[in-house]
């Protein structure tokens, strides 16, 4: 069925995305948190997380282009993009069927289920969640989506820079946390629009941007993090390599412990609780300081988390 709707991801296709989400989702806070340092609080977003835009985007533009099918939309997902699914479904009034693997953090399998989705946990690691959202997809006729690697997903999440640069004139540098890569697309295809540098971060044990960039290709990698329930995936999309190597974008790896570090310092000093994949950013950027006069905005991307445990924890299995 998609066939009928444009699959490319560029500048255009972010501002279609804003189109389509305008009023269906809340345009991001940008504010001050040190010398030349904003915060861009999405992890305000509905659904606690920037997939709220992506997943919107996505069901909004088969709904116009006559493709959304009665059975509705299926979706394997660590938690977040499912979230996400299933609100932008619900408010489409149809059906979301969400695969998980089964050790996904409680709180967002019970918030799934508070937005009407049919969950199903299925084995311990994302490709088995995913192998059976595609068999479901086969049999029931359901529209299958993605965490990250759509287009219409990406470019959904693409929306948050000009909101950031609508709120922050002269931005010069963006920081964000890379997981499998559908928010970084986004924002850096719309960054290179505007001549605003990337700092792509992401732990030093889910690297699959890092590690694609070194091999010149998409490649498989080891997952094991405190923040790899968000940013967990075993491989980046072809669209978050291609926006890697064609923008103005430096990729940084940050350990663990400076994660942890990050999220305490946020609940500390501002109040505000993130999950790890969120604080990653922020690790990134305390690993890269700002130079004098540059202003940077650090994408705060998601709050899906248990506050019980700023202390610290263990690293968790990838998920998404």
């Amino acid at each position: 069925m998609e066939q009928q709707l444009d699959r490319r991801l560029d500048y255009a296709a972010v501002r279609a995305a804003a189109d389509r989400i305008a009023g269906a989702v809340r345009p991001v806070a940008v504010v001050p948190a040190a010398e030349g340092v904003w915060y861009a609080l999405e992890h305000l977003q509905h659904t606690g997380s920037f997939k709220a835009r992506g997943a919107h985007n996505f069901l909004a533009a088969h709904r116009r282009a006559g493709t959304l099918p009665a059975a509705g939309v299926t979706i394997a997902s660590g938690g977040n993009a499912g979230l996400a699914c299933a609100w932008a479904a619900r408010a489409q009034s149809v059906t979301a069927t969400v695969f998980l693997p089964a050790n996904a953090p409680r709180v967002k399998v019970e918030r799934l289920r508070g937005y009407g989705a049919d969950v199903r946990l299925v084995g311990d690691r994302y490709a088995r969640a995913l192998a059976a959202c595609e068999e479901f997809a086969a049999e029931s006729g359901a529209l299958s989506s993605h965490a990250y690697d759509h287009p219409l997903i990406a470019a959904g999440a693409g929306t948050l820079l000009d909101e950031i640069r609508t709120a922050l004139p002269g931005l010069d540098t963006v920081v964000v946390a890379v997981g499998g890569g559908g928010l970084f697309a986004g924002i850096a295809t719309a960054a290179r629009e505007h001549g605003v540098r990337v700092l792509a971060v992401e732990p030093e044990n889910c690297r699959a941007l890092n590690a694609a960039l070194e091999a010149g290709r998409v490649v498989d990698v080891a997952v094991e993090s405190v923040a790899a329930d968000s940013l967990g995936a075993t491989r980046v999309s072809q669209t978050a390599l291609a926006a890697a190597q064609e923008g103005d974008v430096r990729s940084l790896l940050v350990p663990d412990a400076a994660i942890t570090a990050a999220r305490r310092s946020l609940w500390e000093e501002h109040r505000i609780v993130v999950e790890p994949g969120a604080a990653t950013a922020l690790a990134g950027l305390r690993a890269a300081p700002p130079e004098p006069g540059e202003r940077v905005a650090v994408v705060l991307c998601g709050a899906n988390t248990d506050p019980a445990d700023l202390g610290g924890g263990a690293p968790a299995p990838g998920l998404e």
